[in-house]
């Protein structure tokens, strides 16, 4: 079958626009981890280019290369030429399809969060005994079990429409779930500034499907969310889970998206924050960094926590959780993250701190031995001394 002709001509485009100088090599995650030009982004901008002319037939086997990029574009922010390569992968991903080996049942799951709050509920503290788990059926239901927190999920933050809100939350999918705690946390900080805030409905942005190739499923999601946007009465969203921004902003271009951090720094002035005599490691998420880059506002905010040192864990390396790819790729996201884990184990901090819900689940997952973690914005609620009044 022949490419689809305006989104081939589109990759062809975009690919055309890289010198292929090789500058992105040294921060790409999967060249470090296997030494090979196809795991490159100018690998990888060939390929696509490849696929979208025709020239190459894609197997399941010569797509591997596109189907292991993290999106976490670090190469992007590198690239003298400018290469819009979140936007080339996202359009090949939609040419090709999803990849075969994708979980789709699991992922539709995650999807749902009525759906995964009852599972986790009915699941409680269980775990499978080690030998029971030795024989589960495949690599992807072990992984799948070893995300799922040890600790039940919070009270999910309700949804509510404020008159005159300024910002509007998304609280996501499996966010709502497992990081129920940050968002209620982030309503507490709003109204500690001051800033009325309306509440969306649980749903997914449509991101696991738009990383995955599906683009009729993501652009539902799409429909779903700006339905619910436009019900929120305010003029800026905020996501907590920097992993959804790059989603959300496509599908309400006109509107401010954001992870709240630079919002909070402008009106936190005022706060006064408990002493915490701790030390902790700071992980900053391939998204924040690269894509919301709020990682300086994060950082100087929980500086103002008395007492609290903080290190960073890791420095520009992809944890490996990438979306879906934890679930689709569970030994290659196990060896991305190995060496954030041999520090972690080395400098036993008392925390672990991470703005996204699929990196923190990935870092700890399967080994209690690991510190606990928290959203930042959890530990900044907690050592905020209380105004009258706040109650999320």
């Amino acid at each position: 079958m022949a490419p689809e002709k305006p989104l081939a001509a589109s990759i062809v485009a975009l690919a055309d626009q890289c010198v292929q100088c090789g500058l992105c090599l040294p921060v790409c995650p999967t060249y470090a981890l296997d030494a090979r030009e196809t795991e490159s982004p100018r690998g990888r901008i060939a390929l696509a280019r490849a696929a979208a002319t025709g020239e190459l037939a894609i197997t399941a086997d010569n797509r591997l290369p596109l189907d292991h990029c993290l999106g976490c574009l670090a190469c992007e922010r590198v690239c003298p030429a400018q290469v819009r390569y979140d936007a080339l992968l996202l359009q090949t991903r939609a040419l090709l399809g999803p990849s075969p080996r994708r979980p789709h049942r699991l992922l539709a799951l995650l999807k749902h969060p009525r759906l995964l709050r009852l599972l986790r509920r009915s699941l409680g503290r269980w775990r499978p005994p080690a030998m029971l788990r030795k024989y589960l059926p495949s690599s992807v239901l072990r992984a799948a079990l070893d995300l799922v927190p040890r600790q039940p999920p919070g009270k999910p933050l309700r949804t509510r429409r404020v008159a005159a809100a300024r910002v509007a939350i998304f609280p996501g999918c499996v966010a709502s779930v497992e990081d129920a705690d940050a968002q209620r946390a982030l309503w507490t900080l709003l109204q500690s500034c001051g800033i009325a805030a309306s509440v969306l409905p649980a749903l997914c942005c449509g991101a696991l499907d738009a990383h995955d190739g599906d683009a009729a499923h993501a652009e539902a999601a799409a429909e779903r969310v700006r339905r619910a946007w436009r019900a929120s009465g305010a003029s800026e969203l905020i996501c907590i889970t920097p992993g959804c921004l790059d989603t959300l902003r496509a599908a309400l271009p006109d509107v401010p998206v954001n992870d709240g951090w630079a919002l909070l720094a402008a009106h936190a002035g005022h706060w006064r924050l408990r002493p915490l005599h701790a030390r902790v490691m700071l992980h900053v998420p391939c998204t924040q960094r690269h894509v919301a880059r709020s990682d300086a506002a994060m950082r100087a905010l929980l500086e103002r926590i008395p007492g609290l040192s903080i290190e960073t864990l890791g420095t520009h390396t992809c944890c490996g959780a990438a979306g879906s790819h934890v679930l689709t790729f569970p030994e290659r996201a196990a060896q991305l993250r190995a060496p954030l884990r041999r520090q972690l184990a080395e400098r036993a901090p008392a925390l672990l701190l991470s703005s996204n819900i699929g990196c923190r689940l990935h870092l700890g997952a399967g080994d209690a031995a690991l510190p606990p973690s928290l959203h930042p914005l959890t530990l900044l609620a907690r050592q905020l001394e209380p105004s009258p009044g706040v109650r999320p």
